[in-house]
This record gives structure tokens, sequence and C-alpha cells, in this order.
């Protein structure tokens, strides 16, 4: 297959943010999400002629044009999550379907194609740190159990945004490929490495059956330093917030711990500008009693962006210049700078579509890296048997 050859389907597509990834070595033949808002920034960033606005449920195998060489999906992660408390998968078939549960319409979309004969070549499913352990490890296991069934190898690695953007930001990326393929033995491990922390080690030891045959242990290379800080990203003069007042700031100060009032002492101490964000949180005092709290970072990195379902939710940037400390919300442009998305990309006009947007996407390096690393090898590599071929 050659390089312009590589086709992909982007389900729940957001903004747009694997595509941005992937990069123009691939061409999206079909992309679809439920979000009008985010619709409309993934058209005016890539024009509208391959998506489909609507429920994942009412899309059939005809609007998906060919045979891919991949489907991506960054299927929804709140029920895998505390936020939405571990709902889980659910049943495939169930009547009441959790939100992240519409991973099975997208499944049902993948049985379809392989009874036509043209399932992708290979799959990526992205989500939050908690699908290794929601209900226990069994959304896990119903995953891998599914792609196993489905003809697949596959496995998982936990990738961390922090490697290429300032921003903490692991999540679990599924890789499974057809098993009528050749896999390069440089693309595999026979034990787990630092893209398998123990979480999903745990998770994967306990598969079973065909799930457990067809695991593999995906080998990624080593990524250079990171040398982009939170400072570097940050905005002096946002068109989206304003600068907090000196008794709005004050008020932040008022609500931090013992502790985090230090972190701030310590940061005008030094002699540059030091640069970090706040997430405002619900904290018991020593008598149980519970207060909103104020905790600050200043180790380079921003939070993981969230969704913005409350003021919680939002993070903000505390600027401590000597003893000037200025704060206010994180724009929405840092926010998608956060992601790895460049200055160039439109956002939404609203703040808070444009953070949702942000916040409800995948780190555009993360998936360049991915891409590089094992989707590409995979994609171009030959269709033969099932196997683990050496180099």
């Amino acid at each position: 297959m050659a390089q312009n050859d590589l086709t992909f389907y982007e389900f729940f597509a957001g903004g747009g943010m694997a595509r941005a990834g992937l990069g123009e070595a691939w061409t999206c033949t079909f992309a679809n999400d439920f979000s009008a808002t985010k619709a409309a920034a993934y058209r005016k960033n890539w024009g509208d002629g391959d998506f489909i606005l609507g429920d994942i449920a009412k899309v059939s195998t005809e609007q998906l044009p060919g045979r891919a060489s991949l489907a991506w999906a960054s299927f929804p992660c709140q029920d895998l999550s505390l936020a939405g408390a571990y709902a889980g998968l659910g049943a495939h078939g169930a009547d009441v379907i959790t939100r992240s549960g519409t991973f099975w319409h997208f499944w049902s979309l993948i049985k379809g194609m392989k009874r036509e004969g043209r399932a992708p070549r290979t799959i990526v499913l992205e989500n939050v740190y908690g699908a290794l352990t929601s209900r226990g490890g069994a959304d896990f296991a119903a995953i891998g159990t599914a792609l196993a069934n489905g003809g697949y190898w596959f496995g998982a690695v936990v990738i961390d945004a922090a490697l290429f953007v300032p921003q903490s930001r692991p999540r679990v990326f599924f890789v499974a490929t057809l098993t009528d393929r050749t896999l390069p033995r440089h693309l595999t491990t026979p034990i787990a490495t630092e893209w398998h922390p123990g979480a999903l080690t745990r998770a994967q030891a306990h598969l079973r059956g065909l799930a457990r045959e067809r695991w593999v242990w995906w080998n990624l290379p080593p990524v250079p330093t990171r040398t982009t800080q939170l400072g570097d990203l940050v905005e002096e003069a946002p068109t989206d917030v304003a600068w907090h007042s000196d008794a709005e700031t004050a008020r932040l100060l008022s609500m931090m711990s013992e502790g985090n009032r230090k972190k701030v002492e310590t940061a005008s101490q030094a002699a540059q500008r030091v640069v970090g964000t706040i997430y405002r949180r619900t904290r018991p005092d020593e008598d149980g009693v519970k207060h909103q709290r104020a905790e600050v970072r200043f180790d380079g990195l921003a939070g993981c962006l969230r969704t913005p379902g409350g003021g919680s939710s939002r993070q903000t940037i505390m600027v401590v210049e000597g003893k000037k400390v200025r704060s206010r919300l994180l724009s929405a442009r840092e926010a998608a700078r956060l992601m790895g998305l460049p200055d160039t990309y439109i956002l939404p006009g609203r703040y808070n579509e444009a953070y949702h947007l942000a916040g409800d996407g995948v780190c555009v390096d993360v998936v360049r890296f991915l891409a590089k690393s094992l989707l590409e090898p995979l994609s171009t590599g030959s269709a033969t048997r099932m196997t683990i071929a050496a180099e």
C-alpha cells in the first residue's frame, strides 16, 4: 500500500484532532459526531465533504465508503471515569446505553463491515485512564474480547500528552490490526515496557480465552525531551477572558491551604516569571466540613483539560513575577495550544464551546507520534497470514 493510499474513518470526531495528528499522508473518507458545535468547527477547518452530523446509532455501513486503512474512535469517556461514577460501557444490546456505551454502536458498524468483507485494517480506540479499571476491569476485558472476536490482534499503550505538550493528560490507546497481516517484530515486545504501566499489565492479566491469545505488547520508541513549558503558551492579552482584579486574585489566594500558599511564596522568590494553573476543588477540613479550595501547581504543566461542566472544571492561570501575582481563566486559545492545535485552527467563537472542544479532544502530538511509530508501519504492511513475523 502506498503512503497516499492511507485512508481513515474518524468516529466521535469532535473538532478533528485525530485528523490533525494523522497529517497530510492520510485521507479522511468519513467523519461523524453528534455535536452541532463540534461539527461546525470540523467543517470550518477541514471542509464538510466527509462529515456526517448525527447519532452514531443511526449511521449505517452504507455511509462508510470503501475499505479504510484505519478506524479511529475516541469514544465518550464520562462513564469510564469518576465524573460518570464509573458506570462503564454497559452490555452490548442493553436497553439503556451509557455515554461510553456508544462504543457498542461503533462496534456494530465494524462488525457490519466485516460481514461485507471490508473491515478496517487497523483500529484505534482512545479513552481515559479509567478504561483500565472501570467496573473492576470488566470494560477493558469487554473491549479486548470484542477486538479479538472481530479478527484483530490488539494491545494497548498509555501515553501522557505531557511528553509532547505542557499538559498532564494520560490516555489509553487500544491499537488493533487484522490477524491476516504480518506484524514486524520491531513493532512488538515480548514483555511490558514503560508504555504499559501497572494498571494496564494488571488489566491484561485478567484477559481470558481468545482475547488473551491475541494480545500484543506494542513497542514504541523513546520520545525526545519536551522543551515547551506552560509559560511559553500563555497569552498576555487574550480576547476571550480578562485578568482578575487584585481582589479576585486575593480571594483565590485565601482559598489555598498553607501548602499551596507556600508554593506561591516560593514562586515569588524566583528570579523569573513563574506560571502555574489552579483548579478549584471541594475538600474536607480537619472536622470533616467541606470547603472549596484552590490548588495550584508550578511544575511547568497544566492540569488535565476537562470539559466545562461548571466553574470548577475550568483551569485558572496564575502568573507570579516577584511580589506581583495575577490570575485569570485559561483562554480558549491556550487550551487549544495545550492540545497541540496550531494557532491557525479556527475555534468556535464562544468561550465555553471552544474550551469544551479542546477539553474533549485528543492531543494532536500524541496522534502524530502513534501514527509514525505504529499506525503507518501497520497500515503499509502486507496482508499475509496470522503470525508475528521477524523483520
